[in-house]
């Protein structure tokens, strides 16, 4: 069993920045899917940024504001997330596939206009 554990969020002004953090309680070496996913008030949570056998991939609303990186030896994946507005509004989940999916508890970041 996984678990992932979330830090970083926080109340931030529009054009502002924030770097999530995703920590892993075991090795995340041998998880090849890991990434983030969002889910603001009253609507479906979505994906932000996947890492997937080496690819990344986003979703259109944050490409080129968001980058996700992974490191192996410290068993944390990050989200440096630029340019945000107020629409980034949400709760963030960390997210791991090995045989089944592992969710973190999320973290809340909050953009102000």
């Amino acid at each position: 069993q996984v678990q992932l554990v979330e830090s970083g969020g926080g109340l931030v002004q529009a054009g502002g920045s924030l770097r999530l953090s995703c920590a892993a309680s075991e090795s995340i070496f041998s998880i090849n899917v890991m990434g983030w996913y969002r889910q603001a008030p009253g609507k479906q949570r979505e994906l932000v940024a996947i890492i997937s056998f080496g690819t990344t991939n986003y979703a259109d609303s944050v490409k080129g504001r968001f980058t996700t990186t992974r490191d192996n030896a410290k068993n944390t994946v990050y989200l440096q997330m630029n340019s945000l507005n107020p629409e980034d509004t949400a709760v963030y989940y960390c997210y791991a596939y090995t045989n089944r999916a592992y969710w973190g508890q999320g973290t809340q970041v909050t953009v102000s206009s």
